[in-house]
C-alpha cells in the first residue's frame, strides 16, 4: 500500500483549471521534491491532499483512507510568509501545538508531550530559544520552530511548502539532515521547492508538475533537462542558491 495514493484528481480554482487529471503514488520512506514553476498547482496539490479545498474529480487515499481519519498522522508545514510572526506566543508555545492532534477534547497537555517537546527543539537546534517570542526569531530560526512542531506530532506523512526559502546554509543543512533521518524511520515526506541545483542532492525522488503531472520517479532518471524544460516551458528557473550568511 502506498501511503498517498492520488487518482484523476482535478482542482478548479473560479473555473481556472488549477491541477488536471493527476495520478501519483507516494512510496513511505522516501523524500519526493515537489517541483515545477510559479502557478503550476504544487500548493493545491498540498490542499487537496490535506482536505482543505474542494476537487473537481479523482480520488486521495491517505495511509489507505480518507484524510478525515488520518488527520493526526499527516502534518504541514507552511510558507513563512503564511504565519503570522507577531502572534504572542513562545517558541515552546509554538512545539508544543504539534501535539494537540493527540489531545482529547478538554485534554491538558501533560509530562510526556512537554518531554516530546523538548526532544524537537534539541533536535532543532533551538532549545536555548525555547523562552523567546518566535517575532524575535530570524528567518532561519524560525523555520527550525516550524519543523520542531512537525516533529512534536510525530507524524506518519510531512507535506513542507517551500522550507529552504529565506534561510541560512546552516539551516537547510539542518533541515534536509532531518528530513533524511525521518526518510529513514519511513516517513513519507513531500517537499515543494524551487531551487533546482540542489534537487538531486536532496530527494530520492521528483514530482515534475505544471497543472498536469509532468513526470515522477527516481530523481537519478527523472530530474531530466527534457522533463525540466516540460515542466518549465518558457519560464526560467532558479538555477542555484545566492550566496547567505550563516546565522
Amino acid at each position: 500500500m502506498y501511503s498517498i495514493e492520488i487518482k484523476g484528481l482535478s482542482v478548479s480554482y473560479e473555473k481556472k483549471r488549477v491541477l488536471t487529471n493527476i495520478f501519483l503514488n507516494i512510496d513511505a520512506g522516501k523524500i519526493h521534491g515537489v517541483i515545477g514553476p510559479n502557478g503550476a498547482g504544487k500548493s493545491t496539490l498540498f490542499k487537496s491532499i490535506l482536505g482543505l479545498i474542494d476537487i473537481n474529480t479523482g480520488s486521495i487515499l491517505v495511509n489507505g483512507g480518507d484524510i478525515k481519519k488520518q488527520r493526526k498522522e499527516v502534518v504541514y508545514v507552511p510558507q513563512k510568509n503564511d504565519v503570522d510572526w507577531n502572534f504572542p506566543a513562545t517558541v515552546f508555545d509554538i512545539v508544543l501545538m504539534g501535539r494537540y492532534p493527540h489531545k482529547k477534547v478538554f485534554s491538558r497537555i501533560n509530562k510526556e508531550d512537554k518531554e516530546i517537546a523538548m526532544y524537537a527543539l534539541e533536535e532543532t537546534g533551538m532549545t536555548h530559544f525555547k523562552d523567546r517570542q518566535i517575532g524575535e526569531l530570524s528567518g532561519g530560526q524560525q523555520q527550525r520552530v516550524f519543523l520542531a512542531r512537525a516533529l512534536c506530532q510525530k507524524a506518519d506523512i510531512f507535506l513542507f511548502d517551500e522550507p529552504f526559502v529565506g534561510v541560512d546554509m546552516t539551516t537547510e543543512e539542518k533541515i534536509i539532515q532531518i528530513l533524511k533521518k525521518l526518510a529513514e524511520e519511513g516517513k513519507t515526506l513531500l517537499v515543494v521547492h524551487h531551487d533546482l541545483s540542489s534537487v538531486d542532492r536532496y530527494f530520492d525522488k521528483v514530482i515534475l508538475l505544471n497543472q498536469r503531472l509532468i513526470s515522477h520517479g527516481d530523481t537519478k532518471t527523472t530530474f531530466t533537462q527534457e522533463n525540466i524544460a516540460k515542466a518549465y516551458g518558457g519560464q526560467l528557473p532558479i538555477l542555484h542558491k545566492s550566496g547567505m550568511m550563516e546565522e
